[in-house]
């Protein structure tokens, strides 16, 4: 597995029912490109942490869909704007809701929260882009002057720029001191759909649905490049981190540009349809799409990517040689000056007093019921204490990166933290600088006791359950000293036979379900995974049928719910959330056939496919009955689980009556 998937320039990632409705926005946290917020027709924002399956919290508050959202820098903060033109700012570490500003006219289309002080953008379709002051909880200022919808707005690296970008196939800069507009760029044909400033020079790129890309000189305030070649309208950009190149994402590809001369390195074809978002992190590129109620994301592996050398197309004069990405620290155009501390110093300039207490509201604060009926649900403690409660305790950068590297190779070595005196082994990427000096090892006698291993085995943990530390390290030396290569790969192979044992068996009984669903028979499928008494098949079947609810029949429910008992008991968190999506299932779609079938009255005559149903009914309500207990008794539980109880609870509530 490892030997292929080196091969991959990219790869899906997973797809997650994100809401009950459809998902009308989303946007990942560029500072980690591992959260994502998402943002529904059923008017919430969910919070998740890309490659896991499980939402971390549920922000609701607003009475529309969400059809914007943002995180900001520090990714400790999300705004959301919706269909009646409010906004609504959550905290996520204390899990609470911010703010809540109104003054748009319309739907939210564009946020951007300013990248040192307590500022916020937005763009409407009402045309107006309003810059807030999030602690005082209103509007400082208005700019005016586009005629269309405002699709984009971005701060510069400094925070002293605001760019905006619209339907009306105009970008606008304002400069946030002066609160007014520096300059107006017209080149394009077509409605602007996203804009990002170089993260160094004074440089702007910007995709159109004109299929073009266009980079503009922020000094001379001129185009210095065109990129065409798309084969769709651009979605989404992103400069590589040290801005030595410029990705774009449109339909299904992945194109790699260079400037100066324009052209084009490298055209990744990846599946993930209408790219919404890109994001960068140690060296791959996590793209996210959606489509009805489900998000997709993506990773590109950018150190399979051409970022300069030789082209694939767009060099301007044949004659002349391509031009090498300039030398680090070395640049064409001004740098950014960032300041030193955070942006309470920065002056930004602020409306009028009769402007902002204008009859359109941006000054009004919300009233104590409008912020008490605002919430966020934490439906995943352990995530959500892991990731957000303390910040220090993790890195972002490196949140969950197991999931994403099949293709990076990577060397163990040994950390000490403070307050645990066993070391935990990490993996981090080969570098040149020299390691840190180790602190001395403190004494054998001080070593802690294992944590006792957990009554349920959660489907998110980041390690096997029951995996020591010591049982990789020689006893003869010190924990501290990294092992060599040999001698670790040797300390790891010691159960690699009898892993290879079982998944052989595995999957040589899943060839075997495999060939019987070849008939197209799903129920002598699940009854043969059913006989070979390994709830590992069982679900791997279950898994699939989930997916396709056309696949169900009331004589399959009759094989399946003696299995869902067992894997509702199941110490396992996969199992037991497998078992409660088929019950669910299986309730919502065949519960009012039982229920009409038992309660009908006999039937005059012999009626033999009848006299079959209310048969199968009978049994699928005797079987129901059975699991409604056990259902009642883990909906007491607290977390995710109990929730998922609590919902089958609810479904199951007629079977008493």
């Amino acid at each position: 597995m490892a030997v292929a998937n080196t091969t991959k320039t990219s790869w899906r990632l997973q797809e997650i029912v994100a809401h009950s409705s459809n998902v009308a926005c989303l946007a990942l946290g560029k500072n980690s490109g591992r959260l994502l917020a998402t943002g529904g027709e059923d008017c919430r924002v969910n919070i998740w942490a890309v490659s896991k399956p499980n939402c971390i919290m549920s922000l609701t508050g607003h009475n529309n869909p969400v059809e914007c959202v943002k995180f900001n820098n520090s990714e400790e903060q999300v705004v959301a704007g919706s269909q009646s033109g409010s906004l609504r700012v959550w905290d996520l570490e204390a899990a609470k809701i911010l703010r809540t500003l109104m003054g748009h006219k319309a739907n939210i289309c564009s946020l951007d929260f300013h990248p040192f002080g307590e500022y916020l953008a937005s763009g409407s379709m009402d045309t107006n882009i309003k810059l807030w002051d999030v602690r005082r909880k209103g509007c400082v200022f208005r700019y005016k002057g586009h005629t269309q919808a405002v699709k984009c707005l971005a701060f510069s690296p400094d925070g002293k720029w605001l760019a905006s970008a619209s339907d009306d196939s105009t970008i606008k800069l304002w400069d946030l001191t002066a609160g007014k507009m520096i300059t107006e760029f017209t080149a394009h044909t077509g409605a602007i759909n996203i804009i990002q400033f170089h993260p160094n020079e004074y440089l702007l790129a910007s995709g159109s649905s004109d299929r073009t890309i266009k980079l503009w000189d922020l000094e001379k305030f001129k185009m210095i490049g065109s990129s065409g070649g798309e084969m769709g309208p651009v979605r989404c950009l992103a400069f590589n981190l040290d801005g030595c190149c410029l990705y774009s994402g449109a339909v299904d590809s992945l194109r790699v540009y260079g400037w100066e001369p324009d052209r084009c390195f490298d055209v990744v074809p990846v599946g993930w349809g209408k790219v919404a978002d890109l994001a960068i992190c140690n060296h791959q590129l996590i793209g996210v799409s959606y489509n009805l109620a489900n998000v997709s994301s993506y990773v590109v592996d950018l150190t399979r990517v051409k970022k300069s050398g030789s082209v694939i197309q767009g060099v301007i004069q044949d004659d002349q040689p391509l031009t090498e990405p300039s030398p680090k620290g070395s640049t064409l155009r001004r740098n950014y000056e960032r300041p030193l501390t955070t942006c309470s110093t920065q002056r930004v300039k602020q409306s009028s007093e009769s402007e902002r207490r204008s009859p359109e509201g941006e000054m009004r604060s919300p009233s104590s019921e409008d912020e008490k009926e605002s919430s966020a649900e934490i439906r995943n403690p352990e995530d959500y204490k892991e990731i957000f409660q303390p910040k220090s305790a993790i890195c972002r950068l490196i949140l969950h990166l197991i999931y994403f590297l099949p293709s990076i190779q990577v060397e163990p070595t040994v950390v000490a933290t403070a307050p645990c005196p066993i070391p935990v082994v990490t993996t981090r990427a080969p570098t040149n600088h020299p390691p840190a000096p180790h602190p001395a090892p403190p004494p054998v006698v001080a070593m802690a006791k294992a944590k006792p291993q957990p009554s349920v085995i959660l489907s998110s943990r980041n390690e096997p359950i029951g995996l020591k530390v010591g049982d990789f390290l020689p006893v003869s030396v010190c924990i501290y000293i990294v092992l060599g290569d040999d001698e670790a790969l040797a300390q790891i192979r010691k159960g690699h036979d009898t892993m290879c044992v079982m998944l052989t068996s595995r999957h040589k009984n899943l060839d075997t379900i495999r060939a019987v669903w070849g008939s197209g028979d799903v129920k002598t499928s699940l009854d043969s995974a059913v006989s070979m008494k390994d709830l590992s098949i069982v679900v791997d079947i279950l898994n699939i049928v989930n997916l396709k609810p056309s696949l169900w029949k009331l004589d399959l429910c009759t094989s399946i719910l003696p299995q869902i008992e067992e894997l509702l008991q199941s110490k396992y968190e996969s199992y037991m959330q497998t078992g409660c999506t088929s019950l669910k299932l299986i309730l919502k779609r065949f519960w009012p056939l039982i229920s009409d079938t038992l309660t009908a009255p006999p039937s005059v005559g012999v009626d033999i496919t009848r006299e079959e149903r209310h048969q199968k009914c009978k049994a699928c309500y005797k079987l129901l009955k059975n699991l409604s207990d056990l259902v009642k008794n883990k909906a007491d539980q607290v977390g995710r689980h109990g929730s998922a109880f609590k919902e089958l609870q609810l479904l199951m509530a007629p079977l008493d009556y």
